[in-house]
């Protein structure tokens, strides 16, 4: 039974089909859980700040499992208080926004590579990318339920645009990287004087008594940047599971805090999911299709869960599969 009761359903018909519709959340559990999500930000700080080495493997590997396991305690919070069927929209957000990510993260490789970023420096620009991709996800979010709630046939402008991207991510390259003709990103290195090289890890610097920016600031806008891109397909793609502000949010945050291990871990891994933007574009063309007939047909939480992991599983078997074939291709004489 949840810990707090939730306020009767919306009198207009048609809102028992919205799922997180009838949640309430108070404000002490908001309060409590950013400053959870805060306490952990600040710690993923203080051992940022201990530990300047490269990250290994193993390392990666752990806090990937680490900050996983604190996503889904997460779910039995809200199970116990909120009920099932909020668990469901919960787990189902996480695992979408996860999965989405997984694309960014490798994007991210390749704005490394395009500036020849240090591996050592990697570290500090993903916790300061992150960070600011918490406050944009947010701003976003806020947004978005506001004008579901507002109105009502933007549900379909959504649901078409998250089919859309689904071809496009499905079918198009999605790592082409051009700062140079970013209007955004050209803006921001006429602005801010920039050095000829790295100093260390910092972004700024004083030199002969002018305050300089570093190429490392300038790599951290193009990686908020990339993110804001992501962020407007994934949001309204969880914004499809769920429409409690409180659900999304705490999804999307959950799942882009543990962003940072899982670059070091799949960094390398791009060339062995060959039919990864496939399997991405196939769920978003799910929810997309989802949020477009949501007013007529009402999919149960958990049956979508289990589309988006059996969809994830296969793109990953399949990709090991051609790979395999690949592989036995080159060695066979």
């Amino acid at each position: 039974m949840p810990l707090w009761p939730s306020p009767l359903l919306a009198a207009s018909t048609g809102s028992d089909h919205i799922p997180g519709a009838d949640l309430h959340v108070p404000p002490w559990a908001w309060a409590a859980t950013i400053g959870a999500i805060v306490v952990m930000v600040g710690a993923d700080l203080l051992i940022l700040r201990r530990q300047e080495r490269e990250v290994t493997l193993r390392s990666a590997a752990i806090g990937t499992g680490v900050w996983v396991a604190i996503g889904l305690a997460f779910a039995v919070v809200i199970w116990a208080t909120l009920g099932g069927a909020a668990t469901g929209q919960y787990l189902t957000g996480y695992v979408i926004e996860e999965s989405l990510s997984v694309d960014n993260v490798f994007v991210w490789a390749v704005i490394f590579g395009f500036f020849a970023v240090p591996n050592a420096y990697h570290r500090r620009v993903l916790f300061w990318g992150i960070f600011g991709a918490l406050v944009f996800r947010a701003i976003f979010i806020f947004a978005g339920v506001a004008l579901l709630e507002r109105f009502s046939w933007i549900e379909i402008i959504f649901g078409a645009f998250l089919v859309i991207t689904a071809w496009r991510i499905a079918f198009h390259d999605e790592t082409e990287i051009d700062p140079e003709h970013n209007p955004i990103f050209r803006l921001a290195r006429r602005v801010v004087p920039v050095t000829d090289g790295y100093r260390g890890q910092h972004m700024f610097i004083r030199e002969n008594g002018k305050r300089f920016a570093t190429p490392l600031f300038l790599v951290l806008v193009f990686v908020e940047l990339t993110d804001v891109v992501f962020a407007v397909d994934s949001v309204p793609a969880v914004l499809a599971v769920s429409r409690s502000q409180f659900i999304v949010f705490t999804s999307n945050a959950f799942a882009i805090l543990g962003l940072r291990a899982i670059y070091f871990l799949l960094a390398g891994a791009r060339d062995a999911l060959v039919h990864l933007n496939v399997g991405l574009g196939v769920i978003l063309a799910f929810v997309g299709m989802k949020m477009l007939l949501s007013r007529w047909l009402h999919i149960n939480t958990y049956l979508s869960l289990a589309v988006i992991l059996t969809i994830l599983a296969i793109t990953v078997v399949a990709s090991l599969r051609t790979n395999a074939h690949a592989l036995e291709l080159e060695e066979s004489p």
